[in-house]
């Protein structure tokens, strides 16, 4: 008994003498020169343990009493110091000149950005992402020279992207590539998710891309799980959007003067205001605070064979009208497999389902009559509008609570991605990618019988049935699916000062679509119920029943390969190549193209002249031009194989026979529109790094543009690559950051983009696009606003004497009407006198990001902005009624010397109404885009509380806008021939959140 007691004394105090052996030390990891703290650093103790520092640069982690501990991370040399007795340990880390750039995205591969001769920009994931917003492009506005961002207020609706200008007539969309594979939309993503956004712009980068590259290319990269230990995060947002800015419309006393006016002047009597004595704001009616809520939670772990990562999301967002609302479920999975040292495999997962919400215009709140009521309550129904306008507007509560929950969308994506790798012979990599890309849309609506309350009946029961006359219901179901494979074969070798990396290899894409969409109504005067469960075809009247399907499908086979090489780091030259084929021009026309790049730059940093230069660190002189390729011509994959219409029918005996027809020819030289683009520009960074400057001038020229010709002597039209873009400008971007002291640093960047556009061909002499207002035509930028120029008021008859004649119809012209120019000078005012009154593209857009950081407080404001492009405004231009005023008509024209700008109010005078500078808005703005405050709990405090780490902040976004439109924004976008145009364009909101991000 005694001999066991003494082992036992004995094992006691071995795992004493053991436990004392190890303890507890903190510390905090930051980078020498900036002092700036660095997150994701691995520590490693000598005993093999390991964590990572939080966003605050602080870890904790148990070592033993002696040993040492390793720092390591990307773009730094590896730091090892010794253990000794004390438990508070700084590190400071020093920037690997070897490894000093970036890694960034270039197309089917990586390489660091100090050996590319293009314009590439990294947007780290972590600083978009306390922004509010599902989709993650739209809080990259003002981030990134050369790419406009046009956003809407509408929730979960995608954004307008243009890089570079509008490139066509058919599509301006750039491409996305998530986790190598290729897609027109990234919806299913959640920002949550995001490692790196890289933007392609420049011909070097795009012509690997071939028919996809032209528009430019949106690349992103999902989180992957770093060596460490298990890592939980969660982060949290709830936030509230408004309306910041209200049109100024009139009210009903307002209203009532100009509406007596104008009936004065139509020669009409007074009206009768006995049943319209409301005085309603419509737009405070319809307008509502909506709520924002986003919720993430992942888990990751790494070891040296095995890295895991999986996320998990959901948000909802509701618009600022009642009873739109978007709520999605993301899902995300990373795995990664080292089987061998020189072999690894892993796979992506991406996982999407959203409730769509029931969109809603603000159009009827801007024209209905302010004194009409909102609601009759001994009826219990919505007030009706005044008789001249109650064929045309609605009370606008009518369509949002009468017609609520009407309408059902889902939308379901799944997303996978599996790789292998493989390095052999030292020097080479193969890689295989086998992506899959699948999504089924569900979308069902309901059209009920509605009633309002009408006092103009001249009945006991004032009920008026509005809109249709029978209940229906409309069913649709699309699928979508994409596949790609990728095979790949990399070399990656260095001769003495020669540095040569190749890769080559061959790529499929498979792209398909199936659709079908059912309609019927009610029969036997049974109505069908507002119950989501009777939503089907299979309920009403069979007779009724209308259905239409489609489907289509596309595939390309291409071969590429690409060469980046350097001499000493001082001589660079990119060069690639892609050969696509493709299955739209199998037959008769040009199934196969290519496209190629070349791009030089020179390190001049690197020069031996420039060694003694302690200022400079990099400077890169850098220039390459591309020929790339745009299929993206507005959904029509095989332009080479047109639809078949009705044509001339043909009578046999008694029977009619139906005659079906191409609807155009196509050139049998047919093919995809090319891009003929060059750039040249510099790099610099001085003073120590603080200095960052980017700027080149680029020149684009998409040429072989698909036009649809006119018909000669009532032929057919035919397809032909006939039309000609060209966009140029200058983009630079600047940044400067320094750390003050241990506590204080700050940091301000700025960018700029320029765009010239012009079409220069599109067809014949003559030929033009005409989209209401908005047309195209050569010499003139695409989608110019084409009208009258208005030259003042007609004061009096005798000033109408002395002018032109009115040749738009509608009569003589009389005091009080718009004067506009005769630009010909033959003294008839007709459509000869058409002119540019305006263009949608900016003269130059840019962004401005300020931010500072003290102790644990960190603040950071973007600002940004456009100049140079109009605004048309069109919702109060066709009237087939008498709408509700802007109040900018109280200064209308209603004797001589009252006004010079705005007409006469008549509604007969159509001839005020045409397009001219009258509708022509200033687009020009300067937004407060975002703020954000944010504070990271001290290391003490995370320590006790068992965390690794915890921030708090808020966000503000859309804070104010300055612009001198009527409209709720200055913000449009549109068709890539018809765009910043207002038609009662939706809000973008202010929004104001509060959130937290905390890893445990």
């Amino acid at each position: 008994m005694r001999k066991l007691y003494t082992l036992f004394i004995l094992i006691s105090l071995s795992f004493s003498y053991a436990y004392a052996q190890v303890k507890t030390i903190t510390g905090t990891v930051k980078d020498r020169i900036t002092l700036e703290n660095l997150a994701g650093v691995t520590i490693i103790a000598s005993d093999g343990k390991s964590t990572q520092t939080n966003s605050d640069g602080f870890f904790t982690l148990e070592v033993p009493t002696s040993g040492t501990i390793s720092a390591r991370y990307l773009g730094y040399i590896a730091t090892t110091i010794n253990i000794t007795s004390q438990n508070s340990y700084n590190i400071l880390m020093d920037s690997d000149d070897q490894a000093l750039d970036e890694v960034v995205v270039i197309g089917y591969g990586r390489a660091n950005k100090r050996d590319l001769t293009g314009s590439i920009t990294q947007i780290k994931g972590e600083d978009i992402v306390d922004k509010p917003g599902t989709n993650p492009i739209a809080n990259l506005q003002g981030k990134v020279p050369g790419l406009q961002v046009t956003n809407s207020g509408r929730p979960g609706q995608e954004p307008d992207i243009r890089i570079r200008g509008t490139n066509s007539i058919n599509g301006a969309k750039p491409l996305y590539v998530v986790d190598g594979l290729l897609n027109d939309n990234i919806n299913f993503l959640n920002p949550n998710d995001i490692e790196t956004i890289e933007v392609l712009r420049d011909p070097s980068s795009l012509a690997i891309f071939g028919v996809r590259g032209a528009n430019g290319v949106i690349a992103i990269t999902t989180k992957r799980a770093r060596l460490g230990q298990l890592n939980f995060e969660f982060n949290s947002r709830l936030g509230i959007k408004n309306v910041a800015k209200r049109m100024d419309m009139a009210n009903a006393e307002q209203f009532k003067e100009l509406y007596e006016e104008q009936r004065f002047n139509q020669g009409n009597y007074p009206y009768d205001y006995t049943n319209w004595t409301g005085n309603t704001n419509w737009q405070d009616e319809i307008f509502k605070n909506g709520i924002l809520n986003y919720n993430n939670l992942s888990v990751s772990g790494a070891t040296d064979n095995n890295t895991f990562r999986m996320g998990l999301g959901y948000s909802t967002d509701e618009g600022i009208i009642n009873h739109e609302k978007h709520s999605q479920i993301t899902f995300n999975v990373t795995d990664e497999v080292k089987l061998t040292d020189n072999l690894r495999t892993g796979i992506v997962l991406n996982g999407y389902r959203a409730r769509l919400p029931q969109q809603r215009g603000v159009f009827g709140a801007i024209l209905a009559a302010p004194i009409a009521p909102v609601f009759n309550n001994e009826y219990g129904l919505y007030h009706s509008m005044p008789d001249f306008q109650r064929a045309q507007v609605n009370n606008p509560l009518v369509d949002i609570e009468e017609r609520k929950n009407t309408y059902i969308g889902i939308n379901y994506r799944a997303l996978a991605n599996w790789y292998a790798e493989v390095d052999f012979l030292k020097n080479f990599n193969f890689r295989v990618n086998l992506s899959a890309d699948y999504g089924f849309n569900n979308f069902r609506s309901y059209q009920g019988l509605v009633s309002v309350y009408n006092p103009d009946i001249q009945a006991d029961d004032k009920r008026e049935r509005i809109g249709n006359q029978l209940t229906s219901v409309n069913h649709e179901q699309n699928t979508h699916y994409k596949y790609q494979t990728d095979w790949l074969l990399n070399y990656k070798n260095t001769f003495d000062k020669h540095n040569l990396t190749l890769m080559g290899g061959f790529t499929t894409y498979l792209q398909g679509l199936e659709a079908t969409t059912a309609r019927r109504t009610q029969g036997q005067g049974i109505e069908i119920p507002n119950d989501p469960d009777y939503w089907y075809v299979n309920i009403g009247d069979p007779n009724t029943t209308t259905g239409n399907s489609t489907a289509s499908e596309y595939r390309t086979l291409s071969w590429l390969g690409r060469a980046l090489y350097n001499y000493d780091g001082r001589y660079l030259i990119n060069t690639s190549f892609r050969r696509d084929g493709s299955s739209a021009f199998a037959k008769n026309g040009k199934p196969w193209q290519n496209f190629y790049s070349i791009g030089t730059a020179w390190v001049v940093s690197q020069e031996s002249f420039m060694q003694n230069v302690e200022s400079i660190n990099n400077l890169k002189l850098k220039a390459s031009w591309a020929s790339l390729g745009n299929q993206n011509v507005g959904g029509n994959w095989y332009p080479m194989y047109p639809l078949m219409v009705p044509g001339n029918s043909a009578v046999f005996g008694d029977d009619l026979i139906p005659a079906y027809e191409a609807e155009y020819i196509p050139d049998p030289n047919l093919h995809w529109e090319v891009v003929k683009a060059w750039e040249a520009g510099f790099e610099l960074n001085a003073l120590q790094n603080r200095l960052s400057v980017e700027a080149v001038y680029y020149n684009k020229n998409t040429e072989d543009i698909l036009v649809r010709v006119l018909g000669i002597l009532g032929s057919k039209p035919g397809l032909s690559n006939l039309g000609t873009i060209q966009n140029k400008g200058f983009e630079a971007g600047v940044s400067w950051s320094q750390s003050l002291n241990e506590n204080w640093s700050y940091s301000i960047s700025g960018n700029i983009t320029t765009v010239k556009n012009k079409v220069v061909k599109l067809s014949t002499d003559g030929y033009d696009i005409i989209n209401g207002a908005s047309r195209t035509i050569a010499g003139y930028p695409i989608g110019y606003f084409w009208g009258y120029i208005h030259d003042g008021i007609f004061q009096t008859q005798a000033d109408v004497n002395q002018y032109a004649t009115n040749g738009l119809g509608g009569g003589p012209f009389l005091p009080g009407d718009i004067k506009y120019r005769d630009l010909d000078g033959n003294g008839v005012i007709n459509s000869q006198d058409r002119t540019m009154i305006g263009n949608p593209t900016p003269d130059f857009y840019y962004g401005i990001s300020l931010g500072t950081t003290y102790k644990n407080f960190d603040l950071g404001i973007e600002l940004q902005g456009l100049y140079g492009n109009e605004i048309l405004r069109t919702w109060n231009q066709n009237q087939f009624a008498t709408y509700n005023f802007l109040t900018d008509r109280l200064g209308r024209w209603n004797g001589v010397g009252s006004s010079n700008w705005e007409p006469i109010i008549h509604e007969g005078r159509s001839v005020n109404r045409q397009y001219s500078t009258y509708f022509i808005e200033d687009g020009s703005f300067f937004r407060i885009r975002d703020i954000s405050l944010g504070y990271t709990l001290p290391s003490e405090t995370i320590s006790r509380m068992r965390l690794k780490s915890l921030r708090l902040f808020l966000n503000a976004q859309n804070v104010a806008t300055f612009s001198n439109n009527t409209g709720f924004t200055p913000e449009i976008g549109g068709s890539t021939t018809s765009f910043g145009v207002d038609n009662g364009t939706y809000p973008v909101p202010a929004i104001y959140t509060f959130g937290l991000n905390l890893n445990f």
